[in-house]
């Protein structure tokens, strides 16, 4: 197996699906029992749906890219609730085989690399209630450099603030779910600049990021969700532990990193049942 075939990037828009709670027992028969509570402890349907859709990605994803049934993944989660396949994946040719979840509004997305970390974020334009955007942002301005916040403030219109304000946001989450920390300190160290959201780079403590690579797309008009990808060396400590290898020459490691960052796919509730039905029952490519 080629490393690149562990990549991928998959996106449900849930706002598609309107299931009645008896409409949720079939999707949840995939899961493994232990993980029926992650959903069924919510009460609003649409909080059941984006958990139930997010578990649903992974294993599915996870089915697909290790050719392995349902029946056969053990998917765990660090201290810090980093999820993680508790699998021989450097057996397959992808030593680091991860992946990451993210869900807000309309959408539930996964991302999966297989030498990289990859951290991944969506989140909704939401605008505030009770209170006025200005007023709303304040609340993160310590989680911002001068830099940034002057980007932000200066963005335009107060919906263009907005709009500004959660693209940095969905990069700084990203980054932290990538790394596995689980920390919200990290995410003031972490400083983004940007070209029109294109060309986007990084400083980590004011060191320039140059083994991690980011990207930010729209989705649909309300939405926008970050992909980050970077070293392994600098996974938090306990997420590092589930990895198999840390240290890489440079000429491999950048081997693959300047490779494009490739499409989304957007998948149906039908397709990913589908995709699902098949897990099952260990009918994978081949």
């Amino acid at each position: 197996m080629r490393m690149e075939e562990g990549v991928r990037r998959w996106v449900v828009d849930i706002s598609k699906w309107d299931p009645q709670p008896p409409d949720l027992s079939f999707p949840l028969s995939f899961l493994p029992s232990h993980e029926h509570s992650s959903v069924t402890r919510f009460v609003k349907m649409e909080d059941r749906k984006r958990a139930l859709v997010s578990r649903m990605l992974q294993y599915a994803l996870v089915s697909d890219v290790l050719r392995i049934p349902l029946s056969e993944i053990s998917i765990k989660r660090t201290p810090e609730g980093k999820p993680y396949v508790d699998y021989d994946k450097l057996g397959l040719g992808l030593p680091n085989f991860n992946f990451n979840v993210s869900h807000h509004g309309d959408y539930v997305a996964i991302a999966s690399e297989s030498v990289y970390l990859v951290g991944l974020d969506i989140v909704s334009y939401d605008i505030p209630q009770g209170e006025t955007i200005t007023e709303f942002i304040h609340f993160f301005a310590s989680y911002f450099s001068s830099l940034e916040w002057d980007n932000i403030v200066n963005a335009g219109t107060s919906y263009d603030v907005l709009i500004e304000f959660y693209r940095y946001w969905s990069l700084k989450e990203a980054y932290v779910k990538a790394i596995g920390s689980g920390l919200t300190e990290e995410l003031h160290k972490v400083e983004f600049t940007h070209t029109c959201w294109t060309n986007i780079t990084a400083k980590v403590e004011g060191m320039p990021m140059a083994e991690w690579r980011f990207w930010l797309f729209e989705l649909g008009e309300r939405h926008c969700v970050s992909v980050v990808k970077g070293h392994p060396r600098s996974a938090a400590m306990n997420y590092k532990a589930t990895l198999n290898k840390i240290d890489f020459i440079e000429d491999e490691y950048h081997q693959f990193l300047n490779l494009p960052n490739v499409d989304f796919v957007e998948l149906s509730i039908e397709q990913l049942l589908l995709a699902l039905q098949k897990a099952r029952v260990g009918k994978h490519r081949s």
